[in-house]
């Protein structure tokens, strides 16, 4: 990577989550994505400051570490306007359209209801990479806890329009699960057929399946590739019980 590039840290935590730190290499400014506990995040800093907490909504397994990172660093919380009440110590509220600075690196902003109705995703453009949360994931996408089918199916179409380099760095590493059931439904599809075949190659030999690039998501992810909410609500039924 340059040294413009912006550096992206994956870090494992729970059982299946992952947390993103991100620094600016010319400037140091670091922040911690969707912090769900605290001691792996303060063990990759290794002694260096945290200056931002970069939310995606307000579930407790992306913003349980808000504010003991909050009170060690003195950083800023920052996360959707539309969950002012429900995020830990948010300091920062963003709403669709608006960006965010890492130093010399800007993210634009989508609201992405569905999974929640307060969903926010971060998008480096220049560095081709999305911070989508729960709303995506590597062939599959978010549970409608707060959201309707249709605001999943339109977020969605925000994230299907970004170009086809974009890293999906998504919170959870759900991929084989995900492909488990796409096979299942569509067993004709060579698409999905080629990509579980990948990740269970992938995850047999003990490796992760994120980031995944979208331009593979556009090809294998039915979820993503929908053609209506009305086929996007089916499925989405349809994996809710599978």
């Amino acid at each position: 990577m340059t040294q413009q590039s912006l550096y992206i840290k994956q870090i494992l935590v729970l059982n299946d989550n992952y947390v993103y730190l991100l620094t600016c290499r010319a400037t140091g400014q670091t922040a911690v994505v969707d912090p769900a506990v605290a001691p792996p995040v303060i063990e990759a800093l290794a002694g260096r400051p945290l200056h931002f907490i970069l939310n995606t909504h307000h579930h407790a397994d992306h913003t349980g570490a808000n504010l003991a990172l909050k009170e060690k660093y003195g950083c800023t919380v920052v996360g959707a306007a539309a969950d002012v009440g429900r995020i830990p110590g948010i300091d920062i509220t963003l709403k669709e359209g608006d960006t965010f600075n890492l130093g010399h690196h800007t993210a634009q902003i989508f609201e992405t209801h569905g999974h929640t109705r307060g969903h926010i995703v971060y998008f480096f453009k220049q560095d081709h990479a999305l911070f989508c949360g729960d709303t995506l994931f590597s062939g599959g996408c978010g549970r409608l806890f707060e959201g309707t089918a249709e605001d999943m199916f339109l977020s969605l179409q925000k994230i299907k329009a970004l170009p086809d380099t974009t890293k999906v760095y998504c919170a959870h590493e759900y991929t084989l699960q995900n492909y488990t059931f796409l096979t299942h439904i569509a067993p004709e599809d060579t698409a999905v057929q080629k990509r579980f075949a990948e990740v269970q190659r992938l995850r047999k030999a003990g490796e992760r399946t994120v980031p995944s690039i979208l331009a593979e998501e556009k090809k294998s992810n039915l979820f993503l590739t929908a053609p209506s909410a009305a086929a996007f609500a089916k499925l989405r039924t349809q994996k809710d019980h599978f």
